[in-house]
């Protein structure tokens, strides 16, 4: 009978697809696709947490400065759609007042540009990328 297991060890949650085999030994099925370098490094984990080790690093998390640049893309839209300006947006992200005679040539007119490119281009779909993590570019 086939079906789903779940493995806890820990924080550690891996969920897996079982096929029993009749009195043969347990296998891992790794298609050579597009996918496989994800799947090897599944299947790693799998073993290590079967054998009693630490998994090692989840390949599907996001890391933490990636979580930051999308909490401060988020925050940035949040302002723009307030009818805030990008100067008074840089102020309150990045807790540094720039005069407006300052504004244009300073380094956070520069930084706001690429946030709010970033973060105009998550709105118009590419949070769907987030979706595809980590299998983008494959």
């Amino acid at each position: 009978m086939a079906g789903e297991v779940l493995i806890e060890r820990g924080e550690t949650i891996l969920r897996l697809y079982v096929l029993p085999p009749a009195g043969a030994q347990v296998g891992v099925f790794l298609p050579l696709d597009a996918l496989f370098e994800v799947r090897v490094q599944a299947a790693l984990r799998l073993w290590r947490v079967l054998n009693g080790s630490p998994p090692g690093r989840d390949p599907a998390c996001l890391s933490s400065d990636r979580i930051s640049r999308l909490i401060l893309a988020l925050r940035t839209l949040d302002g723009l759609d307030g009818g805030v300006s990008q100067r008074e947006i840089a102020g309150v992200l990045f807790g540094r007042e720039v005069s407006a005679g300052d504004w244009l040539s300073h380094d956070l007119h520069f930084r706001m540009k690429r946030l709010v490119r970033f973060a105009r281009g998550l709105s118009n779909g590419g949070y769907r990328r987030l979706l595809l993590h980590p299998f983008r570019g494959r």
